[in-house]
């Protein structure tokens, strides 16, 4: 059996993106630990405070998360009394995610985070920018159907 790798680690760009997205998960964690919330948590508490109610459909897209993934972490915020999760009169299928009072009220917490964070991020918002629209391109053609 030979010893050469079949790709040298140093050469895995899932390995960066890896390395990264735990580094940023890390940093985020000791803000919301004392909310009471997971990254993944916080990441749906976002999109609600930014769009208001939304369909599960509709928030497993915006989070890039499949049902079966976000099903859990909406059952936990509706127990932590953050969400409310409504049927669809027209379509008992269909479930809208909703604040509550107290959802709404985390939200004015919500503004420290994103400062923290920016502190904590060692690049340029250009920076940034330029990474976001790379890692969003890259994620969109990966997924485009073939």
């Amino acid at each position: 059996m030979s010893s050469t790798p079949v790709i040298a680690l140093d050469k895995l760009l899932c390995l960066d993106l890896y390395a990264a997205s735990r580094a940023i998960i890390k940093a985020y964690h000791p803000l919301l630990s004392p909310l009471g919330l997971t990254y993944a948590q916080y990441l749906v508490m976002v999109a609600l405070w930014e769009s208001g109610p939304l369909a599960v459909k509709t928030l497993a897209e915006r989070l890039s998360l499949d049902t079966g993934t976000l099903s859990p972490l909406l059952k936990r915020l509706e127990s932590a009394g953050l969400i409310a999760r409504t049927r669809n009169k027209e379509d008992e299928r269909g479930v809208t995610i909703s604040l509550t009072r107290s959802g709404e009220e985390l939200r004015k917490k919500a503004p420290a985070i994103g400062e923290a964070i920016a502190c904590a991020v060692p690049i340029k918002d250009e920076a940034v920018a330029q990474l976001q629209q790379t890692l969003r391109r890259l994620v969109r053609e990966m997924t485009m159907p073939a």
